[in-house]
């Protein structure tokens, strides 16, 4: 069983040396320290440092950090990095703040992690159905523009003329960039708006 440390910082201005003093009190060689300089807007597996520990890492290792906070910009990253590991069969381990999956105060240290991160999840969740709710409220139309009615017809023109000289359905759907169920809804749709105009009566 290895250990394997990693440190991360958001700025270059700041200062790991506390990290890696932690890291060394834990019995962490310095050659198999990984680190990050990176802002909190990357998640800890596009952080090249966490990758480079991902890839070095073996089951049986534990990783040791600092503090569990290190691991990613948010709750819901901490959790997924350490199921990442975990699921590897790699154990982590927090020096300042007690967790670690050998005992049995680490493991529910970890359990509540879990179970605040779904907390967190379920809490954006409502806060983006709000926001959408109050959106369409203000009259905010979600989903693709609609396709001018021009462009159908001209897509519908070419498709039927590539009908007529031999194609499949599905090869002139794609020539327009439509599949085939598409085509033949326009098709549809343009032979019922056809009939609609030969029954209207004329003014």
């Amino acid at each position: 069983m290895r250990l394997l440390g990693y440190a991360r910082i958001s700025t270059a201005s700041q200062d790991a040396q506390l990290q890696l003093d932690a890291l060394a009190s834990a019995g962490v060689e310095s050659r198999d320290v990984f680190s990050d300089v990176t802002s909190g807007s990357k998640t800890a597996a596009q952080r090249p440092g966490m990758r480079r520990l991902l890839d070095y890492a073996t089951p049986g290792d534990t990783v040791v950090v600092w503090r569990v906070d290190r691991l990613g910009r948010s709750l819901i990253d901490v959790l997924n990095t350490v199921n990442l590991l975990t699921e590897s069969g790699i154990a982590v381990r927090s020096v300042q703040d007690g967790i670690d999956p050998a005992t049995t105060s680490g493991r529910l240290m970890l359990n509540m992690l879990a179970t605040l991160a779904e907390y967190e999840r379920e809490l954006i969740v409502e806060r983006v159905n709000a926001g959408i709710a109050a959106a369409k409220a203000s009259g905010t139309r979600f989903g693709r523009p609609p396709v001018r009615a021009d462009v159908i017809a001209e897509k519908l023109e070419m498709a039927t003329g590539a009908r007529a000289k031999g194609k499949t359905a599905t090869q002139a759907a794609e020539l327009v960039g439509w599949s085939r169920a598409t085509l033949y809804r326009h098709q549809s749709a343009a032979a019922a708006q056809t009939v609609d105009q030969q029954q209207s009566p004329t003014t």
